[in-house]
């Protein structure tokens, strides 16, 4: 799987929901779901990885909590912009006051401790940098998705996936859905042929409105990051940081990369935050006339039916997964898949990948082999933003030869 163009730089040719909060307590599926767990030889599969985390908010946290319950794990310092959450997190992890940073740049002092793993779980922006920092102090490093908020950041991330191999170092990005079992099995089977030759696919990511963080006697650029989540240039817009996870599975089940798309974007209903859009309308065209539409929401749909949702049809049947519901494939005999339900896909993906995370270090697997398809997701879901900032069809070559950086706006905040 690539997602370079005939044309580029060799280096970029070779690299090949938030809402939804389930169930911890799938050590099992760990194994299952991450091959390289069952090859960890088991009198090594205690010691504990040093690591340290940038971003204390609730992913971080969240993260941070796994990796502690996972108990192959010493955490050896934090780092926030917030004071408040990177002491929060230090305290219910026994991380004393000096091992704790903050500011923008206190990741950078973080590094200086020598972490052998570094977690990155900061707003999407800062992915790119602070990855590509960690691997070249010497870090294994975990990612957040979405990995990037423009094509630069995105193949950033596929250059320091690289980079890690290289040196001996394991880069993974945490998507839940691809370490569970019932997606992969009917993944695997679509691409086997189960459904036939695909005639046509649908996405969404229909979820209520987010809740904002106001805090009072915070300043504007403070307020702004404290809610990244709402602003474009942070975030990546709705698009790229949410239904990501909505677009992967198409990606996962596609396989190679859109043609084009056209679509749109606005604001609509949740205007008195952010900048971001609050429901997208996409049209990915994919090789042989086969088109998949794409939809979303970030307001409430009184009622109406909200998921993570992909199908596939093909000419022998169809593929459906929901994310948190069920994973099924319908068609005729020896085509059913009956799969089954993801109610803890949120809590047990993450926990899976921490899990796989220690195990590959461990064993020195450095194939880092979500960084390819989690960087195409990527691009794919820039591809539909650039689609409804333009309104006009854009190209996947054109996609991927763009350079334009987002501007931050980071001015007034501390270093």
């Amino acid at each position: 799987m690539t997602y370079a163009p005939d044309g580029l730089a060799p280096a970029l040719q070779a690299i090949s929901r938030r809402k939804f909060v389930g169930v911890a307590g799938a050590a099992g599926l760990a194994v299952s779901a991450a091959p390289l767990m069952a090859q960890q030889p088991e009198p090594t599969a205690t010691r504990k990885i040093k690591v340290a985390v940038t971003g204390c908010g609730g992913r971080g946290g969240f993260i941070a909590n796994l990796m502690a319950k996972h108990g192959g794990y010493e955490f050896v310092g934090f780092h926030d912009y917030f004071q408040d959450r990177v002491d929060a997190l230090a305290e219910k992890h026994g991380v004393p006051t000096e091992r704790r940073f903050t500011g923008l740049d206190g990741y950078k002092r973080l590094l200086e401790l020598k972490p052998e793993a570094f977690a990155v779980m900061t707003p999407s922006y800062f992915h790119p940098p602070q990855a590509a920092d960690a691997v070249d102090a010497g870090c294994h490093v975990y990612v957040a998705k979405p990995v990037a908020v423009d094509v630069p950041g995105s193949l950033s991330i596929g250059a320091s996936g690289q980079k890690a191999a290289a040196a001996k170092r394991v880069f993974l990005v945490d998507f839940q859905t691809r370490v569970n079992p019932f997606y992969m099995e009917a993944v695997a089977r679509v691409h086997g042929g189960a459904i036939g030759a695909f005639a046509f696919g649908e996405a969404s990511y229909q979820c209520g409105r987010l809740g904002a963080h106001r805090v009072p006697d915070m300043g504007a650029q403070e307020a702004r990051l404290r809610n990244w989540l709402f602003d474009k240039a942070l975030s990546g817009d709705i698009i790229t940081e949410q239904n990501v996870h909505s677009l992967d599975v198409m990606s996962w089940v596609f396989g190679k990369p859109p043609l084009r798309a056209y679509g749109t974007g606005a604001r609509k209903v949740r205007v008195d935050i952010g900048d971001c859009r609050d429901t997208f309308s996409v049209i990915y065209q994919y090789p042989d006339d086969v088109a998949v539409t794409f939809n979303s929401r970030q307001f409430d749909g009184h009622g109406s039916a909200e998921g993570i949702l992909c199908r596939v049809f093909g000419e022998k049947g169809v593929l459906e997964t929901a994310y948190g519901g069920n994973v099924m494939i319908r068609g005729g005999e020896g085509v059913f898949y009956r799969g089954g339900a993801t109610p803890g896909i949120y809590a047990e993906g993450a926990t899976a990948n921490v899990a796989a995370f220690h195990a590959a270090i461990l064993a020195g697997d450095v194939s880092n082999a979500t960084v390819a398809p989690s960087v195409q997701s990527n691009l794919v879901t820039i591809l539909g933003r650039t689609a409804a900032d333009t309104g006009r069809v854009v190209t996947w070559d054109e996609i991927v030869k763009d350079s334009t950086r987002v501007d931050p706006r980071l001015q007034g905040l501390k270093s």
